[in-house]
């Protein structure tokens, strides 16, 4: 069945759908889920509906213990597998059930998943294993499932992205390390119009040379080894300009050399030989363009160091210091327009992803990009696992626009809500009393600080301030 829209919702659903919104948006939950229970009864193909309903039982559970990833199916669900191919959808609406105390419930989902591929449901499929990974982000055994369940649905970025994460979470794991390998290259065959290849193997003429260039992949000990290398693949490379695997390699071995010798320009060659062969490729493989992005950026940090520390040693007396001054500025700007774009990126590959969103957020703030940030951190704050943070950074925003009414309704939201005298709390409180003080709100200013100071009394300049307040000699 193909996912339904909100357009595609019967009229009385869509009544029901709008219902629904507001009610999530007021926070009300337990009338959100029930107003979503029975529109997915209506239209259970209605992927967006599924979605509020999963984040409202989030919400509403947060905090409580439930079964949780590491649970069974439950007597009931057992009832329900057994008709999963009889009535899919009844098996649906059981499972939805049980998700809705207990969200991340390792059988429910399981339940929910094999339902939804037997009516036809793909999609349903997936979302029912994003919301296991969500719950638990290293457990390889359900990435494994999620990464063939997005091959099978022909998401190859999606998959090769999960793929790439077992390898990191488990350097051990085989399977992973060639699934990921696989998918790449079906990706770079479906890109290139070679669909009809069997693997990229097909794509070189010359299969000894294929295999010789395997080979040259391993690991080499010292730098006049790489030299060697290097030299030899120079030879192919001007043969040939445009052969992906000699450019590959010649990429990799200049990282390796650069890990060898720590060299500005030998980072700098890796990076100009990454950003080739990703033009190559036409930008479809995202590890290799995540490899440039990283590259490029710890080539950013090692100029700003060297560029800071020049700065530090008086450099600024020398004659072109106000050059050089205005490229070390260039390249933070750089650094973090790259940060930002790559936060973008992970948030338009999963628009619903909530951390994504106030990550983001925290990289806008980072650059000064206050009011762009604004919107990422009121959908953030819908996160029960971020929301603090995000309603305090919302403050802060608000407050470098000069919306201090705003900014202090806020914060005072953020401190109100946060249980523990932590790191965030206390910027939050702090960042309150500076902003009572520049708006002469006397009586809070000083309330703010005495709390800081019964807490941490060497937090900031607390101390002074507080002492400050009070009239005649001081201990």
């Amino acid at each position: 069945m193909a996912t339904c829209s909100e357009k595609e919702l019967p009229e009385k659903a869509r009544a029901l759908w709008i219902k629904a919104r507001s009610a999530a948006d007021l926070k009300n939950y337990g009338y959100a889920i029930s107003l979503l229970q029975n529109i997915l009864k209506e239209a259970p193909t209605f992927l967006d509906g599924r979605k509020m309903l999963r984040s409202a039982a989030i919400a509403q559970n947060s905090g409580k213990k439930g079964s949780g990833l590491f649970s069974s199916l439950s007597s009931v669900s057992l009832r329900s597998a057994g008709n999963v191919k009889k009535d899919p959808l009844a098996a649906m609406d059981q499972a939805e059930r049980m998700l809705d105390s207990d969200p991340f419930n390792l059988g429910a989902n399981t339940l929910l998943k094999e339902a939804a591929m037997a009516a036809g449901m793909p999609e349903t499929a997936i979302f029912a294993l994003e919301t296991l990974v969500k719950g638990s982000p290293k457990d390889t055994k359900v990435l494994h499932e999620l990464g063939e369940l997005y091959l099978a649905s022909d998401k190859t970025e999606l998959a090769l992205e999960i793929f790439n994460r077992i390898a990191e979470i488990n350097p051990s794991d085989l399977m992973a390390l060639k699934r990921a390998k696989d998918t790449a290259a079906h990706q770079t065959l479906k890109q290139g119009g070679w669909e009809t290849a069997k693997s990229y193997r097909d794509l070189i003429k010359d299969k000894d040379e294929a295999t010789a260039l395997e080979q040259k992949g391993r690991s080499f000990k010292d730098v006049a080894t790489i030299d060697a290398q290097l030299a030899e693949l120079s030879q192919q490379y001007e043969a040939n300009p445009q052969h992906l695997d000699v450019v590959r390699q010649i990429a990799q071995l200049m990282e390796l050399k650069f890990e060898q010798t720590a060299a500005s320009e030998d980072l700098a060659g890796s990076v100009q030989w990454y950003a080739y062969c990703d033009q190559l490729m036409g930008g479809s493989d995202p590890a290799l363009a995540r490899k440039h992005s990283d590259l490029r950026l710890k080539q950013l940090d090692q100029s700003i160091r060297e560029f800071e520390d020049w700065f530090a040693n008086g450099g600024g007396e020398h004659p072109d210091a106000a050059q050089y001054a205005q490229q070390l500025a260039d390249m933070k700007m750089e650094r973090e327009a790259a940060n930002i774009g790559e936060a973008r990126k992970r948030v338009d590959r999963n628009p619903t992803d909530l951390q994504l969103r106030f990550e983001l957020a925290e990289r806008l703030i980072a650059a000064g990009q206050y009011t762009d940030a604004i919107p990422e951190l009121q959908r953030a704050r819908q996160n029960p696992n971020v929301r603090l943070k995000a309603v305090s950074l919302l403050g802060r925003c608000y407050s470098e626009k000069g919306m201090k009414d705003l900014a202090v309704q806020q914060y005072k939201t953020a401190v109100a809500e946060m249980v523990s005298m932590d790191n965030t709390k206390k910027d939050t409180l702090y960042r309150l009393a500076l902003l009572h003080e520049a708006m002469g709100n006397h009586g809070e200013y000083t309330a703010c600080i005495k709390d800081l100071y019964e807490a941490d009394y060497g937090y900031q300049d607390v101390a002074k301030r507080v002492e400050a307040s009070y009239s005649g000699p001081k201990a």
